[in-house]
């Protein structure tokens, strides 16, 4: 849903008092400077005091009960005003890494798009297991590494993280995990993708952008040839200000010779190791996830970040209802005393979680509104014969300037 954006409404006199909003609102998806802020939300005196996340200004007539845009408009003038105090709002800008659907379709990116309904004809199970995941699926794992967004330097990017160790994982079910572990370049998907940024992005984009590349006869590199550095164009942190993150055959895959004082340099190469995908879509729901994750692999979802950033074991129970941040569901499990829960791969690194996991209960943080699947199509390995062999300095694979830009 759209951020719920209240105007300058005078509180009623005699009616109205300072009040705190509890933190499950404090994560509201706010991406770009200039965004409408987000409501708070509660119903009775106890939400307001239980944290200090919200200035709020209540009627006691009416309860803060707006979740949109839409709603708001409907509250009759005079009542309530809600919003966020300003250390609060430039913490959400900084933290939130989602766009609102105005900016994603903006970016040309369909809203839940699906690309077929391949997802509708699965049979999924008449009854699933109460603990599956493919991380560990009769004894093998299938599960890609664990990645970082946060270094060399914070960059937003969980939209692009979560659906590239989704898809990485997909292809290791259909490599049935042997061979060596192919990583996607998440860094090619920042130059390029015209889809987000390190300030924020989609759930939809990557797999749609992906697609639209995959049309051209090529795919997103590996990592090996696009190392990760949490840049994007607009970046100033670190070093990313002075560095060049335009897409151009250098920034899609490269390899660099030698040293600068031997008159080395770095080469775009326009051949090299690459994934396509030939479908993709948006589900939302526990039980289209559970045939969607069954059938075909781990999936990208939306999730309300807040309640992880100090997180350290157990499952995650918070309600909510926003979605600032986007993370990769491998499968679900169920304990005896607190029931089902999802497991989820975060983008923090292992040192963060259960080694970058964490386990959200069933209709938790959001995690079930908006999800992300693709299918794999064509890649490159070993078992396949369809690498080109190129030299180590890159010469007879130089990129000729051209790149495929999707827009």
């Amino acid at each position: 849903q759209a951020p719920c954006s209240f105007r300058s409404f005078t509180p009623v006199t005699g009616q109205s008092g300072g009040c705190r909003m509890k933190a499950a609102f404090a994560a509201l998806a706010l991406g770009f400077a200039g965004r409408a802020l987000g409501a708070c939300e509660g119903k009775s005196e106890a939400d307001c005091d239980a944290d200090a996340t919200c200035s709020w200004c209540k009627s006691a007539a009416v309860p803060s009960s707006c979740k949109n845009l839409e709603d708001a408009k409907k509250l009759p003038p005079a009542v309530f005003q809600c919003k966020l105090s300003a250390p609060l709002e430039q913490e959400h800008r900084r933290r939130s890494e989602l766009l609102s659907r105005e900016e994603t379709e903006a970016l040309g990116i369909t809203w839940r798009g699906n690309h077929s309904d391949s997802h509708d004809r699965l049979l999924g199970a008449e009854e699933y297991p109460a603990d599956f995941t493919w991380c560990d699926k009769d004894g093998v794992s299938y599960c890609t590494m664990s990645r970082n967004q946060h270094i060399p330097q914070y960059c937003g990017s969980c939209w692009a993280h979560g659906a590239v160790s989704a898809l990485g994982d997909r292809i290791k079910i259909k490599r049935n995990a042997k061979g060596v572990d192919i990583n996607l370049a998440v860094q090619h998907m920042l130059n390029c993708g015209n889809i987000g940024s390190c300030h924020g992005g989609t759930i939809d984009g990557p797999y749609q952008w992906l697609h639209e590349l995959s049309k051209t006869g090529t795919g997103i590199s590996y990592e090996t040839a696009q190392p990760y550095m949490a840049c994007s164009s607009e970046s100033t942190e670190g070093f990313c200000k002075a560095g060049d993150w335009t897409c151009r055959p250098v920034n899609v895959a490269r390899t660099c010779g030698s040293f600068d004082h031997e008159g080395g340099a770095c080469t775009g190469l326009s051949k090299f190791p690459n994934a396509t995908i030939s479908d993709y879509g948006s589900i939302s729901g526990a039980k289209a996830m559970m045939k969607e994750i069954y059938s075909r692999g781990p999936i990208s979802c939306g999730i309300d970040a807040n309640p992880l950033l100090n997180y350290e074991a157990g499952i995650v129970k918070k309600q909510s209802s926003d979605t600032d941040h986007v993370v990769s569901v491998v499968g679900w499990g169920t304990d005896p005393a607190d029931g089902k829960y999802w497991l989820v791969r975060n983008s923090w690194g292992e040192y963060w979680g259960d080694m970058g996991y964490v386990k959200v209960a069933f209709g938790a943080l959001n995690l079930e509104d908006q999800c992300s699947w693709a299918v794999p199509s064509e890649f490159t390995a070993a078992e396949k014969g369809n690498q080109v062999r190129c030299h180590e300095g890159g010469d007879n694979c130089k990129a000729d300037g051209a790149v495929n830009v999707v827009v």
